[in-house]
């Protein structure tokens, strides 16, 4: 699936619920399929600066496309980047430099946030840009 598609599939599930406090259980839930970092990525390198908790990203290059794993210590961040992970691990280092995420304001996600929270989630959009930047330079 396309960064695209994966992000309309999102705003589509979203859309299902009708109230924020449905929409964070699911969030929750998100988290918890999340595709967990290892041990010895957790470390202070792979820490997301910006965010109120603990947010650990890994990233690594398989057949020209990024794989990405994470992991938090809350729950609703936890349920945050594996929204973002969902979105662009296993698509190519130029599709995610290039990718919109307009999605996250269709979902509503930023006005639902604290403000910590939503400087967060613009943190680890960064990061996860940031990787993609890294790698894209090396396939170059």
């Amino acid at each position: 699936m396309t960064i695209n598609e994966i992000q309309e599939e999102i705003v589509e599930e979203f859309s299902m619920f009708d109230d924020w406090m449905q929409r964070y259980e699911y969030m929750i839930e998100l988290g918890k399929s999340l595709p967990l970092i290892e041990t010895q990525y957790k470390t202070d390198d792979n820490i997301i600066k910006g965010c109120q908790s603990k947010v650990w990203v890994h990233a690594e290059l398989e057949n020209d496309k990024l794989v990405f794993t994470a992991d938090s210590d809350a729950i609703i961040t936890k349920g945050i980047i594996a929204i973002l992970i969902r979105t662009f691990s296993h698509q190519s280092p130029k599709d995610i430099i290039e990718a919109d995420t307009g999605f996250i304001d269709e979902i509503g996600l930023k006005e639902h946030l604290s403000p910590t929270r939503a400087n967060g989630l613009v943190s680890m959009i960064k990061q996860l840009k940031l990787y993609a930047i890294a790698y894209q330079t090396q396939l170059n």
